[in-house]
Order: structure tokens, then C-alpha cells, then sequence
């Protein structure tokens, strides 16, 4: 038979790979590619700061949280006394004082 002038090498190249019979899930092409697949499941993913070996103790993790929340309420004092000083009026620096407390929060 003739084809037609429609049919493309691509139609013929898809269909032969609907052809195939189906793999199981999960069956790769050689036996290092799944140890290295178990190998990367193990590991910790890494983002820019390094993945610490252990836990922080709750004293450490006490005291960092102490000292943050001390920074942000540092830095909402130092901002409310300057706007007071430079006779800023008084909703104006409690909306910054409060906003800038909840972002810093937020960021923590």
C-alpha cells in the first residue's frame, strides 16, 4: 500500500511507542540508577545555609527566640522614639511601631 502525504515519519515513530508493552512502575534501566535514587531519598535536601548534624537543645532554642523577640521589640522602641521626638502624630507611630513589630515577627 501506498502512503498517504499526510502520514509523517512522526506519526509512524508515536505509534510504535504505543506499541511497547508497559514497564512497571518504577523499573529502571540499570540497578545503580535506583541506589543512587535510594542514596539522594536519605539525604537531606540542602538550601544555602548547611543542614546542622544534630538538634538544637531547648535551652539553645530558648534563648535564641528570647533574644529575637528582644530585637524586635528594640527596634519598634528605637522607631517609636524617633517619630515621637520628630513630633510625628501619636496613631501614626503606633501603626508603624505595630506593623513594623508584626513583620519582623512574621519574618522570624
Amino acid at each position: 500500500m501506498r502512503e498517504s502525504p499526510l502520514t509523517s515519519r512522526h506519526d509512524e515513530a508515536s505509534s510504535s511507542v504505543f506499541d511497547q508493552p508497559e514497564r512497571r512502575a518504577g523499573a529502571g534501566p540499570s540497578e545503580t540508577a535506583d541506589e543512587d535514587a535510594r542514596a539522594a531519598a536519605h539525604e537531606p535536601v540542602q538550601g544555602m545555609i548547611p543542614v546542622r548534624s544534630r538538634r538544637r537543645t531547648k535551652l539553645e532554642r530558648a534563648s535564641m527566640r528570647t533574644l529575637a523577640t528582644g530585637g524586635i521589640i528594640g527596634i519598634a522602641t528605637a522607631l517609636g522614639a524617633v517619630l515621637v521626638s520628630n513630633d510625628v502624630a501619636g496613631w501614626i507611630v503606633g501603626l508603624t511601631v505595630g506593623l513594623t513589630s508584626v513583620i519582623l515577627a512574621a519574618v522570624l
